[in-house]
């Protein structure tokens, strides 16, 4: 009997570089982005069967945190991945009504790299 295979999944999180470096955000402030929006996609899609293999063992969850140049750049990935299905939560914070990170849920690699390509880890 072949032993059954773990697709490992990965959750995508692409925050704006603009926030620290033009806008002078704190770092923590920036942070908290990444946390809203990872929170809020793992939230909204929990009973998808993705999210409930990526968190039925937290102590090897896998993310990958990239960077969008601007606001612009980041609507456009949110758009793209709309119109591809591909389910994630664009972060708006609030009063400013500033998109400021997207995360997608939990997909294996494979599935969702490719839309992640041309973007560089965050630094």
């Amino acid at each position: 009997m072949a032993a059954l295979t773990v697709r490992p999944h990965v959750q995508y999180v692409v925050v704006r570089g603009d926030l620290l470096q033009t806008l002078k955000w704190p770092t923590g402030a920036v942070i908290a982005q990444a946390c809203h929006a990872c929170t809020a996609a793992l939230h909204l899609f929990r009973n998808d069967e993705n999210v409930i293999q990526y968190t039925a063992d937290l102590d090897n969850m896998h993310k990958v945190v990239l960077e969008a140049k601007n606001e612009e750049t980041l609507r456009k990935l949110s758009a793209e991945l709309t119109s591809s299905e591909i389910d994630h939560k664009l972060w708006i914070e609030q009063p400013e009504n500033y998109a400021t990170c997207l995360a997608v849920k939990p997909y294996p690699k494979e599935q969702i790299q490719k839309y992640f390509k041309k973007l560089k880890l965050y630094k």
